[in-house]
């Protein structure tokens, strides 16, 4: 095996509705919404230092229904203002919680159904 530095992991995730997509991620989450298509195929969203790519399915990624087995963990300094503020606008998997492995999260489901997980060291 080659010897490779890997520079960056960004998630491509597939939406069946990019307008919701876009509209959930830089209205709720406060994302920006860095490059896109005009035909709304695929777009790029930022938030900070995360960076999520979106696209819809096409003959190279063609997945039925958009799943994923894990889940998109983002670390803040604010949880408990986010978790405030996300409560009562999103589908909620937990609440805002301590955990004994040292942090306090919460997570949400985006409007695909993937799940992001918002933690902070305690």
């Amino acid at each position: 095996m080659s010897t490779y530095i890997a520079t960056k992991l960004t998630p491509m995730l597939e939406s069946h509705d990019m307008q919701a997509t876009l509209k959930f991620y830089t209205a709720v989450l406060n994302f920006t919404c860095d490059v896109k298509l005009e035909d709304l195929s695929w777009l790029t969203l930022r938030k900070d230092n995360i960076e999520i790519m979106f696209c819809t399915p096409n003959e190279h990624r063609n997945i039925p229904k958009s799943i994923m087995s894990g889940s998109l963990y983002i670390n803040t300094n604010e949880v408990a203002a986010l978790w405030e503020s996300l409560k009562n606008v999103c589908e909620i998997c937990y609440p805002l919680e301590d955990f004994e492995y040292g942090m306090r999260e919460f997570a949400i489901y985006d409007n695909n159904g993937y799940l992001l997980q918002f933690g902070q060291d305690l």
